[in-house]
């Protein structure tokens, strides 16, 4: 490769340029003079060469951009598509363009400035919408190779959201799921007016897609960068948003003939983001501070309990499971789920532990203190929950203590919580029991 010279990258450039013509002129004219299969070996072969002299070249990758290689792969490209033919040596022809154009621009930022100003946005577009998998695959590696955070504000032009949009609907149908995934977590998920303006398009079918790519950006183990942080607080205030105002779309389960409510399962899928986002700590302070968040957890808790109380449905608390069926339904855990968020929410945090008292979630929370097949870990989440919310507050401790000696609270139920209800100078104090191993 190092010993390649001009001069050959310079015939195979003349050879594609000669083959790209002749391609055109066949499928135009119909022209019988021209031997399209042999034209289109020859030009997957120049492809073969120009792709194995790239890499990790980067004299090769200069010389062959100088002499206008990029331009001449994307007119060829787009002869290619206009052929409107599927016979194997033109998508093989296709093929090896796109992994030439993805080697020539691994760790170049020239070639990646040459190939964006050549074939954005219209060869993205063409390619990641191609029948053939392999040329979504290859067209999604250039696309990642080439992007970086100025390019990924270009995608912000209404006319160019088309091409995030047409990535995750890659992503979504598992045409391609590597490189879309990176595109959309190493590089979407940069900008968060990206992700705002993309949210609003998408079907409710695809905002499930982003928020299951959002979750598996947010739980990795990484360490987090100050930017980092910054963005990822703007995503959660967005989604926090969007949940308080879709979070009652759960109701609609409630009907067996709406188990698949796409609109509930974006609120479904927005609780369990939220509920990672604020195990978290820089994320779960930001979360605690946001105004109406932990309201809509509780008001959301509480109209879901009731409607298992009202009639049998998903919502509904059930001990009739053998340990062997699996439940598929989609609001599976939602009321664990809500009551993990609002202890989180409530994790060392006096202001949002008074507001649950002012709500009377410590009741509802305690309603939910029982073995649910619906709800895997509803008790254990409970017990966290009341474990935060009692953490140096006296007045929520009395409030259980009180209801205790109402018979409202069951006294097994604390002290499976490792609580104690006990009397001094005529006033109940929950204490913290220690139990032996």
């Amino acid at each position: 490769r190092e010993m390649a010279e001009e001069s050959l990258f310079q015939n195979l450039l003349e050879i594609l340029m000669k083959a790209s013509s002749e391609i055109e002129q066949a499928y135009k004219e119909s022209c019988e003079s021209v031997d399209v299969d042999t034209c289109l070996l020859l030009v997957a072969e120049c492809f073969r060469c120009l792709r194995n002299a790239c890499i990790e070249c980067a004299k090769n990758q200069h010389v062959m951009r100088n002499l206008g290689l990029i331009a001449t792969s994307v007119r060829l490209i787009k002869v290619l598509h206009g052929a409107q033919m599927k016979q194997e040596s033109l998508l093989t022809a296709f093929r090896c363009s796109l992994q030439f154009l993805g080697n020539i621009a691994a760790g170049n930022g020239d070639s990646q400035n040459s190939i964006w100003k050549c074939a954005f946005p219209d060869l993205f577009l063409t390619c990641l919408t191609y029948s053939d998998e392999k040329i979504v695959a290859y067209c999604c590696m250039v696309l990642f190779t080439c992007l970086n955070s100025e390019k990924v504000r270009d995608l912000l032009d209404p006319g160019n959201l088309t091409v995030p949009l047409h990535v995750l609907k890659v992503y979504k149908e598992e045409l391609e799921t590597e490189w879309s995934f990176l595109i959309v977590t190493d590089h979407l998920l940069k900008c968060p007016e990206l992700v705002k303006a993309l949210y609003a398009k998408l079907s409710n079918q695809e905002r499930v897609t982003l928020l299951e790519l959002i979750m598996a950006k947010i739980s990795e183990n990484n360490p987090v960068t100050s930017e980092e942080m910054t963005v990822f607080l703007r995503h959660a205030d967005f989604l926090a948003g969007c949940f308080q105002e879709k979070s009652q779309a759960v109701l609609k389960l409630t009907s067996a003939a709406d188990a698949k409510d796409e609109e509930a399962l974006v609120a479904i899928r927005l609780l369990d983001v939220l509920c990672e986002m604020t195990s978290t700590s820089g994320q779960l302070e930001h979360l605690q501070a946001l105004p109406g968040l932990l309201e809509t957890a509780v008001d959301t808790l509480r109209l879901t309990h009731l409607a298992g109380k009202q009639a049998a449905n998903i919502f509904t608390a059930t001990q009739v499971m053998t340990g062997q069926e699996e439940i598929s339904h989609p609001a599976v855990g939602f009321k664990s789920h809500l009551i993990r968020l609002i202890g989180n929410l409530c994790y060392k945090n006096k202001e949002n532990q008074d507001k649950i008292f002012q709500l009377d979630g410590i009741p509802l929370i305690l309603d939910n203190c029982t073995i649910d097949d619906n709800n895997p870990f509803v008790n254990q989440w409970a017990v966290y929950a009341i474990r935060n919310l009692t953490e140096q507050n006296e007045r929520n401790q009395q409030l259980i203590a009180q209801m205790e000696e109402r018979g409202l609270a069951d006294s097994s139920l604390l002290d499976s919580m490792g609580l104690k209800i006990e009397k001094q100078d005529d006033k109940l104090v929950l204490r913290c029991v220690r139990k032996k191993p």
